[in-house]
């Protein structure tokens, strides 16, 4: 039987995967991608499908983040995948939550963030599910872009397969790897560039160098909730005032470790499980709600009633959605290192490994394919001369 081959072959199907696809397919090469599922169903699906650069650090990642969204909406645009660019609201009840909000929005604009400090009454003519009695103001940005992930991962497959050619083999799982053949459950391949993209099912592959890499899971409880009317809209993404502790942007403010030591004091049970609370409305108009972050190579089955409700609890203090009854609830698990912002290891000569994106999949995707491709690029340059 003859090999097949491909000049890219791309290891998991999620939207890192896609993204890595989407990029090579576009360069002209022949690409396959091997899924060992029917379909993605890791943490590329159960996410608020926010694009969220804002949460991204000054300099190289946030520069990587603005790239990869650039990339997201050729992308979106060229697929008619649907997405909202409403931007975002960092929402402060508290005076503390207002005052990080307005240092950040001091500091950040000259370091490439587009953001501004909102009043009261100017964050509550943007989004009419604000609680108008317990919001001081917000953080207004405007970078932030919501998709559907469950959209998002049906039709960028589809419109590769149809548009570029793209061979995507599902349930086939990549049993092992040396470079530049690749056996799969389905055969066995022989490929110019590896690129695998796994997520959380980082250990099947390369597992001794997984074992001192230090990476560990993020198991996230989050909430769905059915469509809202049809006349109704969110607006921009909504993140509470716990969010400024969360991500790592917001470390530029000096009264930060202030919130941080009063939500500690006050809410302990919010760090315990480490609870931030964010609400994005993609075009289905249901409300996707979350979400917590507990970490460990060990993740329970077991959703805790417990966290929903603290989720919950945080956004009724200042939300008023005309349906906040749940119709899903979930956990996901995503791959995170305690340092690094994502891995990139090259365990062999052709084979490249992207993982621990850190819960920045969505954000991140499209700029850490392109600086993949770009890299390859660069040193194709290099072994020629």
């Amino acid at each position: 039987m003859a090999e097949n081959h491909a000049d890219v072959l791309i290891v998991g199907a999620g939207i890192v995967g896609l993204a890595h696809a989407w990029i090579a397919a576009k360069s002209g090469r022949k690409v396959a991608v091997m899924e060992r599922r029917p379909a993605a169903t890791g943490a590329s699906i159960a996410n608020f499908g926010l694009l969220w650069p804002i949460g991204q650090p000054a300099g190289r990642m946030l520069t990587l983040a603005l790239r990869s969204r650039d990339l997201w909406l050729e992308m979106l645009q060229e697929t008619g995948i649907s997405y909202s660019a409403t931007g975002s609201l960092h929402i402060a009840c508290r005076e503390d939550e207002a005052q990080v909000g307005k240092e950040f929005a001091a500091l950040a604009p000259s370091l490439g963030y587009r953001c501004s400090w909102l009043d009261r009454d100017t964050a509550l003519a943007l989004s009419s599910a604000l609680i108008p009695e317990t919001v001081l103001g917000a953080l207004w940005s405007e970078t932030e872009i919501t998709v559907d992930p469950r959209e998002v991962l049906r039709r960028i497959p589809a419109f590769l397969s149809q548009h570029n050619g793209v061979e995507f083999h599902w349930n086939c799982p990549v049993l092992e790897i040396h470079h530049p053949r690749v056996h799969t459950a389905q055969g066995s391949w022989h490929a110019d560039q590896v690129i695998v993209c796994t997520g959380s099912d980082f250990e099947i592959l390369y597992p001794d160098f997984f074992r001192q890499s230090r990476i560990t899971c993020c198991r996230l409880q989050m909430l769905r909730t059915p469509p809202q009317p049809t006349d109704w809209q969110l607006g921009p993404a909504i993140a509470g005032g716990l969010t400024f502790r969360f991500y790592p942007s917001f470390g530029i403010c000096p009264s930060l470790p202030m919130l941080r030591a009063r939500i500690e004091k006050e809410t302990p049970e919010y760090d315990r499980f480490g609870i931030h609370t964010m609400v994005s409305q993609a075009s289905s108009r249901e409300l996707t709600l979350g979400d917590s972050h507990e970490y460990g190579l060990l993740v329970s089955p077991f959703s805790r009633e417990e966290i929903d409700m603290l989720i919950l609890r945080h956004l009724q203090s200042f939300l008023q959605v005309p349906d906040f009854s749940i119709a899903q609830r979930w956990y996901g698990v995503y791959a995170k290192h305690p340092e690094q912002p994502y891995v990139r290891f090259r365990p062999e000569e052709g084979v490249e490994v992207i993982t621990a994106l850190g819960g920045a999949g969505m954000t991140l995707s499209f700029g850490v394919a392109d600086e993949t491709f770009g890299n390859l690029h660069a040193k194709a340059k290099v072994d020629q001369a």
